[in-house]
This record gives structure tokens, sequence and C-alpha cells, in this order.
């Protein structure tokens, strides 16, 4: 700061001096510049923000909160384009996105301000962990047309384009973990409101058909994140392994629908058995407690077939009747007097020869009798089975064909319906569904090689399409071969 003097400067031109005045400069304090307030740096501070809704901060585990990130600007500026630079990876939650179908620009009041805003993400997540969990924040490169102080030719303001990043704050949830008082052991970590059904689609039929009992699970909840309990049926009857179904829509408000185990149960003897109730806890988070539900109880009547030494009237699976003697069968009178005679020796050789023979000649017959049996009952059993693998791949098919759209439903409901065939028909295990396996035992029995091929070509695409579902996949043309295969395969038997 201060008072500074600037000296003469002289030049020398053809033999004439030429010199400048003096000049003095007063240099003072450095004075504060206001920044215009179409400014770009301006506007980003006060007209342009990034805000992240949180439904709720304080949830229970596995309780849904939803996420909405909004990008909020002042009505005098132009949003013309937005990218996500960096986005929050949600560890320790379950999350799906929510889809957006297009960006629609709305008005809403944030701080006393009013805005234009537009909707960017919608997040659905489930807390995996208590305890507190940060949200990472969001961060949009921002496109924006800002007004100027010129005008063109016509009176319209003149805008500048520039580009900016802007971020949301980190948000913080504090999980609360499920009370550890009352939790029942059944407990498997259903966290909503739901309810249980057990449904049969046939109460009487024939000890060679089958019929199939599903368990359902329907409300509102944490549906795709815990497993449905186990039907327990008694051990007269045959139980498969269930399919399992869903049907579950994601929205801001959490999961809702119903997901579904159907099991294929096939009867050995006749009677009527009843499949007991199914037990089912979850915590609802409204109510603060652990709350246990119970589906119908069935009872399915097996009109024909063997008898079962299995009481068919009860619960419990492995209980099987004894037979016990009554208190006045367990002993006799003992012999008071005795009646002996000498046997000579040649009597007792012949008396043990003739013992052997007939052993001999009895347990001839009795392994005769046994090994006949064991053959009719293996043939029933292989008849019975083929008959079960035919109706089950028929209406597994039928399920198949409501997915001809839905490519990824489609091809896991095929390729389950052509294992669970080609175990049930054929015998096969599950470690034996490969292709030297299904070609050395398929050409066993007679298959042709062409059938066969198909076969595996179907199976090989239902793998593809795990890994590559973005590629072309012609669903109507698979599913009729799968069902000219199943039907060609159907006039064989082990």
């Amino acid at each position: 700061r201060g008072r500074f003097t600037i000296g003469q400067a002289s030049i020398e031109i053809e033999g004439d001096i030429y010199k400048t005045s003096t000049v003095d400069i007063l240099v003072t304090e450095a004075v504060s510049s206001s920044l215009s307030p179409n400014n770009p740096d301006t506007i980003v501070s006060d007209d342009l923000e990034l805000i992240a809704e949180v439904s709720k901060r304080s949830p229970y585990l596995n309780e849904p909160i939803s996420v909405v990130y909004k990008l909020l600007f002042s009505p005098k500026i132009n949003v013309t384009n937005l990218s996500e630079v960096d986005a929050p990876d949600f560890k320790n939650f379950w999350s799906q996105n929510i889809k957006i179908p297009r960006l629609e620009i709305n008005r809403t009041s944030h701080n006393g301000k009013s805005y234009n805003y537009v909707t960017w993400k919608k997040m659905l997540l489930y807390p995996q962990k208590a305890g507190d969990i940060d949200i990472d924040p969001m961060t949009l490169d921002v496109t924006i047309d800002v007004p100027t102080n010129r005008r063109d030719f016509f009176g319209n303001v003149i805008y500048s384009q520039t580009s900016n990043k802007i971020s949301s704050e980190k948000v913080k949830i504090i999980t609360k973990p499920l009370p550890e008082k009352n939790k029942p052991e059944e407990f498997n970590g259903a966290v909503g409101d739901f309810k249980i059904f057990a449904k049969s689609n046939k109460s009487e039929l024939s000890s060679k058909e089958s019929f199939q009992v599903e368990l359902k699970i329907t409300g509102s909840g944490n549906l795709k994140l815990f497993s449905i309990p186990d039907l327990v049926v008694p051990s007269s009857l045959e139980m498969y392994d269930p399919e399992f179904n869903e049907n579950v829509k994601v929205g801001l408000s959490g999961m809702n629908g119903s997901i579904s185990n159907t099991y294929t149960i096939v009867p050995q003897f006749q009677g009527k058995y009843p499949i007991p109730s199914t037990q089912f806890v979850y915590f609802n988070p409204r109510e603060k407690k652990y709350i246990k539900i119970l589906s119908e109880e069935l009872v399915v009547n097996i009109l024909d077939g063997p008898t079962s030494s299995i009481t068919a009237n009860t619960n419990d699976s492995s209980n099987s009747t004894k037979n016990i003697l009554n208190s006045k069968g367990q002993f006799n009178f003992i012999e008071l007097e005795t009646n002996l005679f000498e046997i000579t020796k040649k009597q007792s050789i012949i008396d043990q020869y003739f013992q052997y023979v007939l052993i001999s000649i009895f347990l001839f017959l009795l392994f005769s009798v046994l090994s006949l049996k064991l053959i009719l009952f293996k043939k029933s059993k292989s008849i019975d089975n083929n008959k079960i693998a035919d109706k089950l791949a028929v209406k597994s098919l039928e399920n198949a064909k409501k997915y001809l759209n839905e490519k990824d439903l489609f091809y896991e409901t095929l390729e389950k319906c052509i294992r669970g065939f080609l175990i049930t028909k054929f015998d096969f295990k599950n470690t034996d569904l490969v292709t030297e396996s299904i070609n050395k035992k398929l050409s066993k029995i007679g298959v042709d090689k062409n059938t066969t091929d198909d076969l595996i070509n179907i199976l090989n695409t239902c793998q593809y399409f795990k890994f590559t579902p973005n590629s072309e996949f012609d669903t109507t043309n698979d599913y009729n071969k799968s069902v000219e295969i199943i039907m060609n395969l159907q006039n064989f038997k082990l």
C-alpha cells in the first residue's frame, strides 16, 4: 500500500528527444468483489442441490426402508443433461433398484424456497446388520444452462452452458436388532406380516396316483430373504423335493406377494393319512413381537393298495405299531411230570437227516418266494415310477409353456422338468446328468442317438441361458422340441 511515482521515459528519434510525464499511483487495501448472481459457482452453491430422502432412519433388522435421490434446481436455470459419477454400494443392505420409467420435472418446496426437481433414483433397502450403517454420498455430473446479462436480437435472455458435479450428504442408518427375549427356536429370519396356507389338489386317490400339496406364505416383508418351513408327512407317503415358486412385487414400501413350495407326494399304502399343520414364525415390527401361525391340517384318503403295518391315522411319521403280548400270554405253567424214553443212536441219526432235508426244502421255498416277491415289487414300482414320471413331465411342460415370453423362468422351469423326468423314469442321480452318463444309459435301453443328442442340446441351452441371458433364444422352438423328446422317451423303460 502507498503512493508510488512512475518516472519519465525518454526516447531519441532522428535527433529529437521525446519524454513522458511522471505518473503518480495510489495503492489501497483490497476491495471484495461482488460475484454475479448468474456466476456458475453461485448457481451450484445456491440453486442446485442433490438430496437423499430416507423413509426410516432407525429400522429393525430386515425391516424395509426406501432411499429416494432427488435433484433440486432453481426454476431460473435449465438442466440439460444428467449422469451418475459415483453411487453408493449399499454395503450391509439387501438392495434393489426401483425402476423409474422416465425423468419428469415436478415442483416442491425445500428450506423455504421453491424448486423444480427430478427424481433420479429409488432404492429399496433391507438392513442385514444391526448397529450403525453408513450410506455413502451419490455424485452426479449435471449440465446446466445459466442465464447471462445479455439478450439476443429479439430480447430473449442468452444462456451459457456449464457442467458441475454435485453430491448428496452421507446418510447414517441406526439398525435395531431383533429382540432376543421370547425368540422362538423355529424363527428363521422372516420380518413383516404374513399368513401361511396349505392346499392339496386331491383329497381321495388311488395308491398308484400322485398328488400335490402347496405350502404358501403370503403377505408383506422380506419374502426373498427367508426359506419356507419343511412340510412333514407320514412315512407311508413318499415325498419328492419341492418346486419353488415366487410371485413377489418390489416397491418403495417393500416386498409384497407370495412364495410357495409345491410337493409331489406318492402314497404307498391304502388308508387315511393326516398331513399335520406347518408352523411358521415371523417378527412383526409394528407390533414389536414374534408371532406363530399354523397352516391348515390336511387329510388324504388312499382308496386302494396294500395295507401298511404303520398306523395311518397318526401325525408322527416315525411311529409304527408294535406287537406286545398281554400279561396272560407271557408265561405258562411249567410241566411238573415228565415222560422220557430212550432214543436209539440209529433213530437219532435218521431224525437229524430228515430235519436237515426239511430245513433245506423250507429255506429253498422261502428264498424262492421272497425272490419272486422282490421281482414283482421292483416291476410294480418301475411301472408306477414310469406313470408318475410321465404325469409329472406333462404337468411341468404345461408350467413351462406359461413362461414362453419370460425367458429366465421358461428355461429354469424347462430344465427342472427334464431333469425330474430323467431322475424319476430312468433312475438317474443328479450327479449322473452329464453328457457321457446320459448317452451311456439311454443307449443301453435302446433310445436312438438323435433323441439323445436333442435331449443333451436342450439341457445345454438351459445352461447357456444362465450365463448369456441377452443372447437370442427361441423359446417356442425349444418348448416344441422338448415335448417331442419327452413323448419319444415315454416309450422306453428300464
